[in-house]
Formats: C-alpha cells, structure tokens, sequence
C-alpha cells in the first residue's frame, strides 16, 4: 500500500507526564504531518538534534510554570530545543528560504525526525553538521553570557565549571580568544587533558584536588568572572572565590537538577551580604531572553571555527534515532560526556556524507 503523497510520515518523543526522569516522562509518538503546509511554515527535515542538561527540567515541567497543575496543562508536549536539518517544503508565502536550504533551529519538539515550524524562526546555515548544533544552545549561551553577563573585556581572571561539557568547551576557548587567563574545573584525567588542549591555564580535576584549595592558594586575589552551572556546593566555591567588582554568571546548576524530587531550589544564607562587600555582581542567563542576539553570536562562532580559531567537540558516542533520545540524555548526565552530545536523527545523511 502507497503513502497518501499529502501526508509526511514521522517519529517524535513526547513528555507524556511530568518528570525529571527523561525516559519515564517520554514516549515516541508516530504522527502524519498533512501536506501542504500553512502559508509561512516549513517543514524541516531534521539531520541532528543537540541533548541538553535542561532536558530533564522541560520534562518536568519547569519552562512553563513552577505550578505542576499549570504545567500539566500543557501535555502532551514536545521534547528537544535544538537541531539542524534540510528544508523538506515551504508554504506558499515562504519566499527568502528555498527546498534543500540547510537551517537550524531553536524551538521545542526537536526530538523528532520532521518539525513544522515558522519560516522566521529557522536560521539559515553552511551545513546540518554535529559542530553546528553544539554551537546552538551551548555556544550561544557561552557566546551571549560573557559577552552581556559576564561584560568580559581581556586581562581578567576567568573561571569555568563543567568546563569539559557542551558549553564549557566554548566559554574556555572564547574566554581564552579575548585574552584572558582561564581556569577550568572538570573530573577525570582525560577531561583534563581535553581542557589543557584548548588552551586551558590551569586546568582543576576536582576528582584530585579541591577547587576551593587551589583557588584560595593560586588566586588569592579571586577570580573576575566565573561562568558557573553546576550549583549546590560549587556555587558556594565560586561565590567564596569571586574578586572585587567579580561577575558570577548562573547559567545552570546540574548538580540540582537530578534529586529525588527534581530540581530542588536552595537556600544561599549570606548571599547579599558577600557580593555588597566586595561590590559583585550574581547574574543569571536564560538563553530565551536573548534571541535578537543568535544570528549575529552563531555567526561569529562559525566564522572562529571556519578560521581554525575555535575548536569544537562532539563526544564521540553514538546515537541514532528518536528511539535513543533518552539514552542519550541519561548519558549526558552520567558525568561520562566529553564536548556536545548529539544525537543522529538520519543515519542515511551521515553515510551519504562519508561517500562523498
């Protein structure tokens, strides 16, 4: 029996119930995407998706309100914030982008092999590789936070934690390209050696020494800007270490993110007392709030890494499919990960790639 020629068949992940266990939250989800489109959309055929830590916190419901009655308002919903793929039909008022364009894109229901989205929020790409989606939301947000955030100009004293993960990988590099001194925080003897390669300083595996130790005896001073997301006791660390006039830039705290009830808030006693002080400065940075910013931030980030100038990491581990989603993100939290971790949406673009 023949596919109806005005349906697109495809796969999604869908949070069916609110949790921040991703596997539990999530089903896949056949569906038939009924062509033609509306008149502004595009349908994009996705190549690879990009697995973030804040997964597990749009699985349980923490982007659309800290009320879980208002948040299961929303299900059923789609996962996944980010991806890059080829332009499979255009509406008919779609004119600046053409059938075959590669596009990446920001948006929820990225754990799909097919997305219907606006033709406005695509952003127009060289190609749908793996580098450009770690450059989606993990280099944006390294990108935009220091820049706007972290207001870094060169000769500081820069800090990153969970330096060796999707957008520590960036903040080290551009903190590095600005002329600054940079300090990096990871776990394990080959993270270590990854860090060190991108021209990292002084690299702190807190598996083998105590950040809070090497901080206190190297850079009695303090450090200028710390680009921080690991939180709970790290964060303390960080806030201790911070110098004079220092930023500390919130763009995360995955040590929270994976207790027994979820993301538990926590108390920081004496918060407000430390940073009048000292005159300091604790910023949080949530990408959303700065979409005008993507275009011009992806550009540059693809510009360093077109030029050599900036290097850019996909861990290495495959994974193939919208089935493998949660694998995926259960692996990103292990604490195994090393750079970006993606996952394939069409093994068959990869082949043909490698073929030519």
């Amino acid at each position: 029996m023949e596919h109806d020629m005005n349906e697109v068949p495809g796969i999604y992940r869908v949070v069916h119930t609110l949790s921040h266990n991703f596997r539990n939250a999530t089903r896949l989800e056949r569906v038939r995407l009924r062509l033609p489109i509306e008149p502004h959309n595009t349908l994009v055929k996705i190549i690879y998706a990009g697995v973030n830590a804040s997964d597990v916190n749009f699985s349980s419901g923490r982007y659309f309100s800290v009320n879980s009655k208002e948040a299961a308002s929303h299900l059923p919903f789609d996962a996944g914030f980010e991806a890059v793929g080829i332009v499979a039909s255009v509406g008919d008022s779609v004119k600046h982008i053409k059938v075959g364009t590669s596009v990446a894109l920001m948006t929820f229901g990225s754990y799909a092999e097919f997305v219907l989205i606006s033709a406005k929020s695509l952003i127009p790409v060289p190609r749908p590789d793996p580098e450009v989606v770690a450059m989606l939301t993990s280099g944006l947000t390294a990108s935009i936070a220091l820049e706007k955030a972290g207001q870094m100009i060169s000769g500081q004293v820069v800090l990153v934690t969970a330096a060796a993960g999707g957008t520590g990988q960036f903040a080290v590099q551009l903190a590095k390209l600005a002329g600054n001194k940079v300090v990096a925080t990871c776990g394990g003897e080959s993270k270590s050696m990854f860090l060190t390669s991108l021209g990292v300083d002084r690299v702190i595996n807190y598996q083998s020494e105590k950040i809070k130790d090497v901080l206190k005896k190297e850079f009695p001073r303090g450090v200028d800007i710390i680009y921080e997301s690991v939180g709970g006791e790290t964060f303390d660390v960080c806030l201790n270490a911070l110098a004079v006039y220092g930023r500390l830039i919130v763009i995360g705290m995955i040590s929270q993110y994976q207790g027994e009830g979820g993301w538990k808030p926590q108390n920081y006693t004496g918060l407000c007392e430390k940073i009048l002080g000292k005159s300091q400065t604790v910023a949080g940075f949530f990408l959303v709030q700065y979409a005008h910013l993507w275009q011009d931030h992806l550009e540059k980030l693809f510009n360093l890494y077109s030029s050599g100038k900036l290097k850019v990491f996909v861990d290495p581990k495959k994974f193939v499919g919208v089935a493998s989603v949660a694998d995926a993100v259960e692996y990103l939290h292990s604490g195994r990960s090393v750079g970006k971790v993606v996952v394939c949406m069409d093994p068959s673009y990869g082949q043909t790639l490698a073929k030519l």
